[in-house]
């Protein structure tokens, strides 16, 4: 007995043409039953009359695919996802193979010789989680993400490093990216220095509770409980003096487009990086500018509304973004701030007069007083890197305490009380000496010596 198989489609045919070549049903009947037209219901009839069941299976069955990949493409995309592209995942590798050798393969197929390979994929996919969707921002400019993410960016060709980046909320477009040794104040005022001067100022930053960013402390001082708020960190100063308001996230998953975000760089980024053999921060650092605009260039999207909210920077921007300290004046109209000191210009005295002190990204050292430059000190180098010298709650020095008056230690007595105040008592050294003085005189003159009241000389 011959065996061939059906589809789960053509499974009803053979019994509804069999019925309509006994005449028992109409084509047009069948037609509907099968959903199909009339005329194709012919041709199966034909079929059926000639071959049977057998002759209504599928004809390409058990045929090689003429969509199929030829066997020279396929050992050049096998070469590649072994040697120049491993580790990419399937839709990164799709695109470099149409983009830079002329390969136009689908994802799917790409996926398809992967698994043949045996290579399991670069991340596992995962049920998406029921959350609570927060509408994004309609215009640009509204509101910015954030937040750095420490990874080995460069692999084994390099240090760790941390990438600080910043997306737009309304496209999800990076804004920037900057590398850093660590998440400090030096590489967030970088970053808000490039997207401020490339873009504009924004209406709000999100990003996380990092202490940089926002007090967390519980403590607050005296004047802070008057005001009714917590002196802001460095930073947070610097988005208050531009007009920004910064809301802290609660959860990752507040801020999840920026967190998605990172998921995809350590992929893609991390991929591009190892074909160009980056090895250097600077050289990773200066790659960035061609990443940025590529990605934005795929996954970018329009926002809901059409004009910006961006606003223009101030012209002393480079001032705002400054660690701020206040400093008294010496005698001397000099300001020491750590191991740097700057003299003031000027013939007019300034000693005694509390003056603002800015310490500025690139290095140099800005006086001011009333609003008016004072002073200016040079940058030490372009090595320099911006650190706080203190916290910004401290500039205000609290009142001294009234120092208490020392009160001498006595010595333990180690020989008897000689004195009851002004008087010696007749155990005093010098008062044994006298007596026995007067005593020896009486002896040798036969008189008898007394002494005055008053402890004077004898008489």
């Amino acid at each position: 007995m011959e065996t061939f198989t059906l589809s789960r489609k053509e499974l009803h045919r053979p019994g509804l043409l069999k019925a309509a070549c006994a005449g028992r049903v109409t084509n047009g009947q069948v037609a509907v039953a099968l959903g199909m037209s009339v005329r194709h219901v012919r041709r199966l009839k034909r079929r059926w009359e000639r071959g049977g069941a057998p002759a209504l299976a599928h004809r390409s069955r058990g045929r090689p695919s003429p969509r199929r990949l030829s066997p020279a493409v396929r050992e050049a995309v096998i070469r590649l996802l072994t040697t120049t592209y491993r580790g990419f995942n399937d839709t990164h590798l799709t695109e470099k193979l149409r983009e830079r050798h002329g390969l136009t393969l689908s994802r799917e197929s790409v996926r398809r010789v992967r698994r043949q390979l045996g290579q399991p994929p670069q991340r596992a996919r995962r049920a998406p989680r029921a959350r609570r969707r927060r509408v994004p921002e309609a215009a640009r400019g509204a509101l910015i993400q954030i937040d750095g993410s420490p990874f080995a960016w460069l692999e084994d060709r390099g240090p760790e490093l941390m990438l600080l980046g910043a997306v737009d909320d309304a496209t999800t477009e990076i804004l920037a990216l900057q590398f850093r040794p660590a998440e400090d104040v030096h590489g967030y005022a970088t970053l808000f220095r490039a997207v401020f001067t490339a873009h504009g100022l924004p209406l709000a930053v999100y990003g996380d509770r990092l202490n940089l960013l926002v007090r967390n402390d519980a403590h607050w001082s005296v004047e802070e409980q008057l005001a009714g708020a917590q002196a802001p960190t460095h930073l947070g100063r610097m988005l208050q003096d531009l007009g920004v308001g910064y809301i802290a996230a609660r959860s990752p998953q507040a801020k999840g487009r920026i967190e998605r975000l990172w998921e995809t760089l350590q992929d893609r980024l991390v991929s591009e990086l190892r074909v160009r053999q980056i090895a250097s921060v600077d050289a990773a650092q200066a790659y960035v500018a061609e990443f940025i605009a590529d990605f934005n260039r795929r996954f970018g999207k329009r926002p809901a509304a059409p004009h910006a909210v961006w606003r223009r920077p101030p012209r002393d921007l480079a001032l705002i973004l400054s660690c701020r300290y206040r400093r008294v004046v010496a005698r001397d109209n000099t300001i020491r701030l750590g191991s740097r000191w700057v003299q003031l210009r000027g013939r007019r005295s300034y000693a005694g007069l509390t003056v603002d002190v800015r310490e500025l990204l690139d290095g140099r050292l800005i006086v001011v007083h009333d609003d008016v430059v004072r002073a200016e000190q040079p940058s030490p180098g372009p090595a320099f890197i911006l650190k706080p010298r203190r916290s910004p709650n401290k500039d205000r020095r609290p009142p001294r305490a009234p120092t208490p008056r020392r009160v001498p230690q006595r010595l333990p007595r180690l020989a008897p009380n000689t004195h009851t105040g002004r008087r010696p008592l007749p155990s005093h050294p010098w008062v044994r000496a006298i007596d026995r003085d007067i005593r020896l005189r009486e002896q040798r003159t036969g008189r008898t010596l007394s002494r005055r009241s008053e402890g004077g000389p004898f008489h």
